[in-house]
């Protein structure tokens, strides 16, 4: 789309037969409906040359026509009328469903892909009202925008429409203002990646314990109202406010991720650390409320606790088997956490994350060997890039660290149970004040 539309250059997009849909949806989206596109078999990871070969001798997987003779044609012929110019949606909607039975409205709302899959409360007038007093914001008052991957368009939405989905959810006024600082940072829960990506959020601050968030036992599973709720309706709001996340349409996750049912959502144990909040890394006071978002997680390694002798290459091991193409996050109960402190000297918790950067490392062959930093880290280094340029110009078996040190970070959460800890492959996004959207 860059080469046609920017340098002018006539280009034969060539996909495989899986994205058909989402890629004309794209292609329409950015203004280029008519954008000449061929479609080989899936799949393309595992072939031989000689198989590639005859996808590209073969036919065209949607049109029947062959491969080539639709590549010649595409370069060749110039558009036709109606291929070219700006896309325009109609994205204005009734406010209101007609009255219907319960049962037949859920059913609408699940056939038109609002839900996720779970049975919902429905948003009525009188439970959206009760949902808005949670927040001084006014209805009407835009909060954000969000979209499903960078090809596609910006989505808006207001207050009433976070409050809509919050209902949904089953959230309590009190949730709101979380609910709409994670609105607020436009980072999407339903990500389209065909690797199948969920989003975390971590809340910190007093409102942790007003609105009865759990930060220990259990707190990344299905035993808090207000963790599970808020999760979830982080989820629908990111579904709906950005134009829907339809399989095979908008979403090409290949196997889904069941993360996304609430986006392991939960609060920091702030009070059980050894170590200042992660808010406070984002820039703001420990006293004051916030959320923190991190995207891509589709990955975790697990330990329990820290072996007094070999620890180091324990840890050390659990971040070998990390895809290098996601960064680590440390979730650490606060036994694991003093543990760290005491066996390993990290009274601050910038040593313990310098310390996982340098012992995070592996040759230079075996890291631009991974498929995942083939495809998303060469290109940035061949572009010179840094710090990726000086470690695609490492003789191949020089140790080049796998992550960047400012990408790696450390939460603490837990009831002490016992010692086990996780890491989470995720990428840190922003951190954004509830006290903004009380």
């Amino acid at each position: 789309m860059t080469l046609e539309a920017k340098y002018g250059v006539p280009t034969v997009a060539l996909h495989t037969d899986k994205f058909d849909r989402v890629v004309r949806s794209v292609a329409t989206v950015n203004g280029m409906p008519g954008l000449r596109q061929v479609f080989v078999p899936q799949p393309i990871m595992g072939k031989t040359a000689r198989e590639l070969r005859a996808y590209v001798d073969g036919r065209d997987q949607i049109t029947g026509r062959p491969v080539m003779q639709e590549v010649v044609e595409g370069l060749t012929r110039p558009p036709r009328e109606g291929e070219e110019g700006p896309a325009e949606f109609d994205r204005t909607s009734d406010r209101l469903v007609g009255p219907d039975s319960p049962e037949r409205l859920e059913r609408l709302f699940l056939d038109q892909h609002w839900t996720d899959g779970l049975p919902i409360v429905l948003p009525t007038e009188e439970r959206v009202a009760a949902m808005l007093a949670g927040t001084r914001r006014r209805p009407d008052e835009v909060v954000g925008r969000m979209r499903s991957t960078h090809f596609r368009e910006y989505w808006e939405y207001t207050v009433e429409k976070v409050a809509v989905n919050a209902v949904m959810a089953g959230a309590r006024p009190e949730y709101l203002p979380v609910i709409l600082a994670l609105a607020a940072t436009g980072v999407t829960a339903r990500s389209s990646s065909s690797s199948a990506m969920a989003s975390m959020a971590v809340v910190n601050g007093p409102i942790r314990h007003e609105i009865g968030m759990n930060a220990g036992t259990g707190a990344m599973g299905p035993y808090s109202h207000a963790n599970a709720t808020i999760g979830r309706a982080y989820g629908l709001l990111s579904q709906n406010g950005q134009g829907g996340s339809v399989p095979g349409l908008s979403y090409m996750g290949n196997q889904g991720n069941s993360y996304a049912y609430n986006s392991v959502t939960f609060a920091e144990n702030e009070e059980r650390s050894p170590w200042e909040p992660f808010h406070v890394q984002g820039g703001l006071p420990a006293s004051e409320s916030a959320v923190s978002v991190f995207s891509g997680c589709r990955s975790t390694a697990f330990g329990l606790g820290l072996r007094e002798t070999h620890w180091r290459d324990h840890v050390r091991n659990l971040l070998r088997g990390m895809d290098p193409s996601i960064p680590p996050t440390l979730l650490l109960d606060p036994i694991a956490a003093r543990q760290f402190v005491d066996r390993g000297g990290f009274g601050k918790k910038a040593a313990l994350l310098d310390w996982i950067h340098d012992t995070a490392r592996m040759p230079a062959r075996e890291y631009w060997d991974y498929q995942l930093v083939q495809n998303y880290i060469y290109p940035r280094a061949t572009f010179g890039e840094e710090p990726w340029a000086s470690r695609l110009r490492a003789a191949p078996d020089e140790i080049i660290p796998m992550f960047r040190r400012e990408d790696i970070h450390a939460v603490v959460v837990g009831g002490e149970t016992n010692g086990y800890w996780r890491i989470m492959g995720c990428t840190y996004q922003k951190t954004v004040s509830v006290e903004d959207w009380r």
